[in-house]
């Protein structure tokens, strides 16, 4: 088992000081078109300090019709970059490397926030989506590509590419989700398409020390599991990404579809024959001894979460202590913004049920 506090080397870019990765978390603190705020700096920038060897920002969409939610970082234009900049600079400038998670919602933007119908691979009755033309589809890659190429402009390190949690890359994917009959639709290897597409459209257009990651969910979201370790297994193979970021939920727990039950759900993918490619995971990975699980089990990294929330500086406060524990939940809105946290993140968590005290319980404190 590597030791977590050792540095970890890519094919491209530069490598990580320890094991430790910010996951990229939803938190709605930046401004209505997507322009980077300052409590979002904020935030990000303190995991920084904090000793996260990786800090990656919440899902930052490549369309403007591709918000997922309100306070959603934008990089789908140029108003984008100053925000961007600022953002990089101050992440590396505490040796954490710098990357944007790429985004569009697909189906999963509501009309209400977009202003007009959500597009999906294919038509969909329960969301309202419509279904994108051939072109609509290239249009995406392209917009993915750009949109990594800004974020490289702005100084950042490299993006991860979020192929998960049923947005739209993962709609792709989704044999029942996916009813197209081009060359995006049908067999799984063009249901994959469009992510191997953008994959290659990035190492095109961006340097050659561009870092480069893919974010997959490996069940749930109508995904089959065999279809899943085939992909992972098959872009690992081509190796132009750099790491393979595996969103498990909960990296101890079993396969949800009964012929694969009997394992963890974390070994289909460690099993895999990665070559050059770094593998890391995200999934309840809260204390010390969870991180090391995941190392042992034959993780490279760990992406942590909730974690991360409660303490900014976890990668400090582990290496000062093996069996360091977060603290106990629900925890104080005081501590959350201690830790970095606006009220809008705050409020956001608190609607995460047993993770912030009741305000009744706050004032009688």
């Amino acid at each position: 088992m590597p030791d977590v506090l050792s540095p970890l080397a890519f094919a491209h870019g530069p490598q990580m000081k320890n094991r430790f990765a910010l996951a990229p978390l939803t938190n709605l603190q930046s401004h209505p078109d997507g322009v980077l705020s300052d409590e979002e700096f904020t935030w990000l920038t303190k995991r920084a300090e904090g000793g996260f060897a990786m800090t990656m920002t919440c899902a930052a969409h490549v369309q403007r019709i591709g918000q997922g939610f309100p306070g959603q970082l934008g990089v789908f234009g140029e108003q984008h970059l100053p925000g961007l900049t600022r953002l990089a600079s101050a992440i590396k400038q505490n040796g954490s490397i710098a990357v944007v998670q790429l985004h569009h919602a697909g189906m999963r933007s509501p009309a209400a926030l977009i202003g007009e119908a959500p597009v999906a691979p294919s038509d969909n009755a329960e969301t309202g989506a419509r279904g994108l033309s051939t072109a609509e589809v290239e249009q995406l890659v392209e917009d993915f590509v750009a949109a990594a190429h800004r974020a490289e402009r702005a100084g950042f390190d490299g993006v991860e590419i979020h192929g998960a949690h049923s947005y739209i890359l993962c709609q792709f994917l989704s044999e029942g989700l996916n009813q197209r009959t081009d060359r995006y639709g049908g067999s799984p290897e063009n249901r994959g398409r469009v992510i191997r597409e953008i994959i290659s459209g990035v190492r095109a257009r961006c340097r050659a020390d561009f870092s480069l990651g893919l974010r997959l969910s490996p069940e749930r979201f109508d995904l089959k599991l065999a279809e899943i370790t085939a992909l992972a297994q098959a872009i690992m193979t081509e190796g132009a990404i750099d790491y393979l970021d595996m969103s498990l939920w909960d990296y101890a727990k079993e396969p949800n579809e009964e012929a694969f039950k009997g394992r963890s759900l974390m070994s289909y993918f460690t099993e895999l024959d990665r070559g050059q490619v770094r593998l890391g995971c995200a999934g309840k990975i809260m204390s010390g001894d969870d991180v090391r699980a995941c190392l042992d089990q034959g993780m490279d990294f760990v992406f942590l979460g909730r974690a991360a929330i409660l303490h900014h500086d976890y990668p400090r406060l582990y290496a000062a202590d093996r069996d360091f524990e977060p603290i106990a939940r629900p925890v104080s809105e005081a501590h959350l913004r201690a830790e970095g946290l606006s009220p809008k993140f705050v409020a956001y968590m608190a609607s995460w049920k047993g993770f912030v005290e009741e305000p009744e319980t706050q004032a009688a404190e």
